[in-house]
């Protein structure tokens, strides 16, 4: 005989994940309800040009949507046309503005990323909004890109350092202008300027994602510093917990398959999560702050560790641009 009777282990087998679940459905009720919102129902963006990076869906897709319906003319810089092309109708439908356009790119690709730049810069007159929003979780392995890069942080940060600086003329010549970084509060203190890709010690789906997003804030920080005074203000940002298609393809049992199942029940809706990039691109007054972490529409002291690190920042940025082969007409600080 067990020391527990037979009927409470039924009982409890049943009960304990019942309750698990009511709880989990209650903490993402409070804090989709405790999430920020920009609350600029009379901002109009007509007559400015908004870039956003991995606008095919999540953040990306509902942050082209709201500036498509203030008036911008919007670019989608997408990995996968058909269906970028769709989410392009679909906010064209929605929004009754017309001026909505995709363009390849893949950030976790030098020459995609290359190109894309290229085209823009030929067919643009003016970009006011830059959004680095394209973005992928941990893999379970180390896999390379064709350009030797870890995938994540080529996806996730080299491939937007590259295009950032290839369109920084451009934003200067459109000053003022603004410069919108999607990073995440899941952050390093420090890192090891010459292990970026992890040619060395233990590598892990988690600590990719990590660094990938530390290397955002640090990216942001000197770029506002070389920037200072020049009529574009650049900013980081932590959407929070949002329920998108990132985990899908996700590795480890964390960010994998924890998050697949908990997300839809805890995290915010796309809508929202898109909420302080909206903020960050269109308040007015976010026009005149740069250099800084937001969270849920305000300034937040979560990446401070980062952001007071000038040293750290300035070793990643000249690293970035060693291993990306910054060319001098791609320089423009």
């Amino acid at each position: 005989m067990g020391i527990w009777p037979t009927g409470y282990l039924t009982w409890a087998t049943v009960i304990s994940p019942a309750l698990l679940m009511v709880l989990v459905y209650i903490l993402g009720i409070v804090y989709r309800w405790k999430a920020g919102r920009a609350n600029l129902n009379s901002v109009r963006m007509d007559g400015k040009t908004v870039v956003i990076t991995g606008a095919s869906a999540g953040i990306g897709k509902e942050t082209a949507r709201d500036m498509a319906s203030r008036g911008a003319k919007v670019i989608l810089g997408c990995r996968n046309i058909p269906k970028a092309t769709k989410v392009a109708d679909d906010i064209r439908n929605t929004t009754g503005n017309e001026k909505v356009f995709v363009r390849q790119l893949d950030t976790s690709s030098l020459t995609s990323t290359r190109n894309f730049c290229n085209q823009i810069l030929a067919e643009e007159k003016r970009i006011d909004v830059l959004i680095l929003n394209a973005g992928i979780a941990g893999l379970d392995e180390r896999n390379l890109t064709s350009d030797g890069f870890e995938y994540t942080m080529a996806t996730n940060h080299f491939g937007h350092f590259l295009l950032a600086n290839m369109l920084l003329g451009l934003l200067k010549k459109s000053r003022p202008s603004r410069i919108v970084i999607v990073s995440s509060d899941s952050l390093l203190d420090t890192l090891s300027v010459d292990n970026l890709n992890f040619e060395k010690g233990e590598f892990g789906p988690y600590k990719s994602y990590c660094q990938s997003k530390s290397c955002n804030v640090l990216f942001c920080r000197r770029l506002a510093e070389l920037t200072r005074g020049e009529g574009v203000v650049v900013n980081s940002m932590n959407p929070g917990l949002v329920y998108t298609e990132i985990f899908d393809k996700a590795g480890g049992i964390f960010i994998g398959l924890f998050f697949r199942l908990l997300v839809p029940f805890l995290g915010k809706t796309e809508v929202q999560g898109a909420q302080t990039v909206v903020y960050l691109a269109a308040a007015e007054e976010t026009g005149a702050i740069t250099g800084k972490f937001f969270e849920d529409c305000k300034i937040s002291s979560t990446a401070d560790a980062l952001l007071k690190n000038d040293e750290l920042a300035k070793q990643v940025w000249e690293a970035s641009e060693t291993l990306v082969g910054l060319q001098p007409n791609e320089k423009h600080y």
